[in-house]
């Protein structure tokens, strides 16, 4: 049975953002804005729980997230680069058109990060039960 565990454990830090884990794919949800510091935190955090957890798959959904900036654009794709060198794969979900528009604006490819267009559809993907993402997340033989 798979159970939302939290990894680590949620502390009383301000700014922190809990590390679910899911069987072997951890799950974050970033919600409103997000300071430097959190990010930088949350970076950190993300790759012990990787490296402790042995998890295969990352899972950030930014569908709470209204504005990212270059800074942040940043950060997920170092994070996507830390679990690819931890031996993970990182989906990115939930993206609002208006962040996709900034990011592309601000010419952030987000290299190692894959999208999917919910939770769901990224779990798939990530313990081989979809077929291949192509550009936007689908899958093939979706609509």
């Amino acid at each position: 049975m798979n159970e939302a565990v939290p990894w680590p454990l949620p502390g009383p830090a301000t700014g922190h953002v809990p590390v679910l884990r899911l069987g072997d794919v951890l799950l974050v949800t970033l919600q409103g804005d997000l300071y430097d510091s959190t990010a930088e935190q949350l970076q950190r955090d993300l790759a012990e729980a990787i490296a402790r957890s042995g998890a295969a798959g990352v899972v950030i959904d930014v569908s709470g997230v209204d504005v990212v900036d270059s800074f942040l654009g940043r950060i997920l794709a170092e994070i996507a680069g830390q679990a690819r060198l931890l031996a993970a794969r990182t989906v990115l979900v939930g993206m609002r058109p208006a962040v996709a528009i900034t990011l592309v604006e601000l010419g952030l490819t987000l290299p190692g990060l894959r999208t999917a267009l919910s939770t769901e559809a990224a779990m798939e993907l990530l313990t081989g039960r979809a077929w291949p993402a192509r550009s936007g997340g689908r899958h093939r033989g979706s609509p």
